[in-house]
């Protein structure tokens, strides 16, 4: 390339008519090449079918489906098992896919080729899907691309049955552990109310009253009691007023020789001597005045005895007055003896009184503690048994869509549209080929072109020259060429023409041959 030209469009023109052939025949070689090696490819057919997801015929507001997976999801989840080894060499086997690869190649290459290259799954929007399969043979793509779609229609089903029962089963595991929990649960809140009955929250206003009733038992037979009391003090004044009338006899003058020789006497002298001791001031609690009143105790014993053993039919033994007196001092004995026998019952109701309402404050006070055990297991056993209502409520709805899936009338997938006999090769595509082949040979020939002209540093006009040196051309000589030379120089472009058109027709043969 010369130093400083400059091309104009007369210019670029008349390079690419100067070397025409620099660009024809890369064109001409090219295609022809193109189309031979096309022409030898073998004829693809493609087959596709479209499968539909159609709906549960139950409504959803009736039967959850416990399958909820979307249309992509479950065609990758499925896609897997469809294309597997053992799946896809059934299917190559039954239908005698790939004779020769599988005689120059294992058969997992071959599967692995059929997955990768042969087999397309693909959604087509919300609800369909579409299957399809690329072979040499039209019927053998139409029977393969429909039996894939049988594979993926059964597959389906079997798949929905699955995750419906094992959703069953899962929720069935997990309903029986929640019992378990719930039972275990229960136990222990009956035990802990056997245990602590009477202290529960429940309770409060049965011990409340209790208390009460306990109390005011209690105040009642504590009065009873020292109602008693007093008439037991009434009763033993009478009887000692009764007894009175001996004790002078018995309190007279005596020589030391004397001794009380009656029961009666030796009473009177006792009683004489527990007023006395009274008299002094001493108290219940005291030893001789104790020792004096069981001594009175003792001979009034032995004087009803003797009383009673006396004969009803002895004349002149005692007096009318004395008989009355005896009897009367009898009956105050025995009203007092009743009266110890009460006061005696009654302090025993009283301590089972005291007692009865100890336990039922205690019960009372122990509330609070109770109160917070009983909320915290009753907390535990609410959330135990809500859960537990939860699954059975799951459990129910998850059997009851394992029956619509093993019925199959719940979510399909249904053939929407069959696989056809393919009519024409979808592949390879060889007018777009030969295209891309006279594109590369024309990219050749002019990519040659600009290298011949880049080295070419010919002065072909005076403006080469002038642009080349910066001076004025004064005066061009032309060649100077013999008669011989010319002659030489006509023969050399026309064998080379020739050579080159022939080159052009010979692979524009080619070319059209190639693409009938």
């Amino acid at each position: 390339m010369l130093p400083g030209k400059t091309y104009t469009p007369e210019m670029v023109l008349g390079i690419v008519r100067r070397r025409f052939w620099v660009v024809v025949v890369p064109v001409a070689v090219m295609a022809a090449l193109t189309a031979t090696i096309v022409k030898r490819l073998p004829d693809m057919y493609w087959a596709e079918t479209v499968i539909l997801v159609v709906p549960q015929k139950v409504p959803e507001s009736y039967v959850k489906s416990t399958v909820t997976e979307t249309l992509e999801s479950r065609v990758q989840s499925i896609k897997p098992t469809i294309l597997s080894r053992t799946r896809l060499e059934q299917i190559i086997t039954e239908f005698n896919l790939y004779p020769e690869e599988r005689q120059r190649r294992p058969m997992e290459d071959v599967v692995a080729h059929m997955r990768n290259d042969d087999v397309a799954i693909g959604t087509r929007g919300g609800d369909s899907f579409s299957i399809s399969y690329v072979g040499p043979q039209p019927v053998q793509v139409m029977e393969v691309t429909n039996r894939l779609a049988s594979l993926f229609i059964d597959e389906s089903l079997r798949d929905r049955l699955s995750q419906a029962q094992g959703t069953d089963k899962f929720l069935e595991s997990q309903l029986q552990d929640a019992k378990a929990k719930l039972v275990e649960k229960e136990k222990r809140l009956e035990e802990y109310r056997r245990v602590h009955a009477g202290e529960l929250p429940s309770q409060i206003s049965s011990n409340l009253q209790q208390v009460e009733t306990a109390q005011k038992g209690l105040s009642d037979t504590r009065e009873s009691i020292n109602r008693d009391r007093d008439r037991r003090l009434m009763l033993e004044q009478q009887l000692a007023d009764l007894q009175k009338p001996r004790v002078a006899d018995a309190l007279a003058p005596a020589t030391p020789n004397d001794v009380p020789t009656s029961t009666q006497q030796q009473l009177a002298l006792a009683e004489a001597q527990v007023a006395s001791l009274e008299a002094a001031g001493f108290k219940s609690g005291h030893p001789d005045l104790d020792q004096a009143r069981r001594r009175v105790r003792d001979l009034r014993a032995k004087v009803t005895a003797e009383a009673n053993a006396l004969p009803t039919d002895t004349p002149g033994l005692v007096s009318p007055a004395e008989a009355d007196r005896q009897r009367r001092i009898t009956d105050l004995q025995g009203q007092i003896a009743e009266l110890d026998r009460q006061i005696k019952y009654k302090q025993d109701d009283e301590k089972r009184l005291q007692a009865a309402a100890e336990d039922a404050q205690r019960r009372a006070d122990a509330l609070p503690t109770r109160e917070s055990e009983l909320t915290e297991l009753m907390r535990d056993y609410s959330t135990l048994e809500g859960s537990y209502n939860s699954l059975l409520a799951k459990k129910q709805e998850s059997q009851i869509a394992a029956n619509l899936e093993q019925r199959q009338i719940g979510e399909q997938f249904r053939l929407l549209d069959q696989a056809r006999l393919p009519e024409r090769p979808f592949s390879p595509n060889r007018a777009k080929y030969n295209m891309m082949g006279a594109g590369i040979g024309l990219a050749i020939g002019l990519a040659l072109l600009g290298l011949l002209e880049y080295r070419d540093r010919t002065f072909r006009t005076d403006e080469d020259l002038r642009g080349a040196v910066g001076l004025p051309v004064l005066a061009v000589i032309p060649v100077m060429q013999s008669d011989a030379d010319r002659r030489r120089a006509t023969w050399r472009a026309l064998l080379t023409h020739g050579a080159l058109a022939s080159v052009v027709v010979m692979c524009l043969v080619v070319f059209i041959r190639a693409v009938r």
